[in-house]
C-alpha cells in the first residue's frame, strides 16, 4: 500500500515576516567547495539575533535573557560562493518560557535550509527559565510566522 501522497512543505519566504539578507564568503566554504553545514547555524544565529537585540522591538525585557536550547536544521540544497542569501524568520509557537522559530535561508528564489529553533527566557542573575508574560508575547505578534496555527 502506498502512502498517502503529502502536499509540498518547501518554505516560502513570503510566509516569513523578518527577513534579512547577507554574502555567501568564501570563507564559508568546506573542501567540497559548498558552504559547509556548520555554517548554516551561524546564519540562522544572524536571523535570531539581529531581531531579538534590536531594542526598538523590546524583546529583551531587562534583567532577561534568551538562549537557545534546541536547533534542528533541514538542510535541502548545495549553496555555493559567491552569492547572496535571504533569511526569514517566524515565530512558531509559543511555551510557557519558550518561542520556537521556524528559519530559512534562500539563494536565488530557492530554500536551500530552514530550521526550528527554541529559545528559552531566562532570568540573568539566577540563570533559571522565567514564563513569558502576555506583554513579551505581544511584541512577538508583528513575528508570527504565517500559514501555521498558532497558540499561547
Amino acid at each position: 500500500m502506498n502512502a498517502p501522497a503529502r502536499p509540498d512543505r518547501t518554505p516560502r519566504l513570503e510566509d516569513f515576516p523578518y527577513r534579512l539578507t547577507d554574502n555567501v564568503r568564501f570563507a564559508d566554504l568546506d573542501p567540497n567547495q559548498h558552504v559547509n553545514n556548520a555554517v548554516y547555524a551561524t546564519y540562522f544565529e544572524t536571523g535570531r539575533v539581529t531581531l531579538m537585540k534590536d531594542r526598538s522591538y523590546g524583546l529583551m525585557p531587562d534583567g532577561l535573557a534568551w538562549i537557545m536550547v534546541r536547533l534542528d536544521i533541514h538542510f535541502r540544497a548545495e549553496l555555493r560562493w559567491p552569492g547572496m542569501i535571504e533569511m526569514g524568520l517566524g515565530v512558531a509557537k509559543f511555551g510557557r518560557t519558550s518561542v520556537t522559530f521556524d528559519q530559512v535561508v534562500f539563494s536565488n528564489g530557492h530554500c536551500v535550509a530552514s530550521a526550528q529553533s527554541v529559545t528559552v527566557l531566562i532570568d540573568e542573575a539566577t540563570r533559571k527559565p522565567t514564563p513569558l508574560t502576555p506583554a513579551i508575547i505581544e511584541k512577538f505578534q508583528p513575528w508570527l510566522r504565517r500559514g501555521v496555527p498558532h497558540s499561547n
